[in-house]
């Protein structure tokens, strides 16, 4: 099967199914998901979402941010992972924010990488739930997702050579959602380890379905499925 054929299955069975996509990041404000997303490197989004309430009732904006020291902010995040870089990160994110930004969260990719703590996966995150630009954040999910449908090629070794692809095939306006796509699908049904390929409905174009799964032995009974398995009817 050729990409753009993938890509098309793809897009269709989304779009169908699963049309109006959303992060499980709790916010309300473009600077609370910045903090969160900071946060939510090499970590789950229900932790997050668990130190979220405490850390903004004592750091509520920018302000507040850019006065405290690490020590003060890593109180509050102990339970995250890497909690003192991420201490570190967010007190001179919020020293920049004020300083340099006025309090406001910048809207393009390279002001925001300039921010301590954001790369141009967080980056991308952020032009794209709040601003609704057409970037594709390449994280583990959407990196191993997107190979095992063959969505892109096995030299797209790099999270940047995979948002290369993806955006060459993907319509400007169903970037963003397809970012939260191939994240929930990597989240509860495309897992890292023993993917849930008897529940999945897209095994007809998968290729790693194809190339794998189909082949062994053991594969069980594959179960009849109409519908994406949504966040509320799974668990993390």
């Amino acid at each position: 099967m050729r990409k753009p054929e993938r890509f098309r299955h793809f897009l269709e069975y989304f779009t169908t199914h699963f049309p109006e996509p959303e992060t499980e990041l709790l916010y309300s404000n473009p600077y609370e998901l910045i903090v969160a997303v900071v946060l939510s490197a090499q970590c789950t989004d229900k932790r997050v979402n668990q130190v979220m309430p405490a850390l903004l009732q004592q750091f509520p904006t920018p302000t507040e941010l850019a006065a405290a020291s690490a020590e003060d902010i890593f109180l509050f995040i102990r339970s995250v992972s890497y909690p003192n870089n991420k201490a570190k990160h967010l007190a001179g994110l919020g020293r920049m924010l004020v300083q340099d930004f006025g309090g406001e969260v910048p809207s393009t990719i390279e002001e925001l990488q300039r921010l301590p703590g954001v790369g141009r996966k967080t980056a991308n995150v952020v032009v794209s739930v709040i601003y609704n630009q057409p970037a594709m954040a390449v994280d583990t999910h959407v990196f191993r997702v997107s190979h095992r449908l063959g969505l892109v090629s096995k030299t797209a070794t790099t999270p940047l050579a995979v948002e290369k692809e993806l955006v060459r095939y993907i319509p400007e306006a169903l970037v963003p959602k397809a970012h939260h796509w191939l994240i929930l699908h990597g989240r509860y049904i495309c897992v890292a380890r023993s993917p849930k390929c008897a529940v999945c409905p897209l095994t007809s174009w998968c290729k790693y379905y194809a190339d794998v799964v189909s082949k062994q032995d053991t594969l069980p009974a594959k179960l009849p499925v109409k519908k994406a398995i949504k966040p509320s009817e799974s668990q993390h």
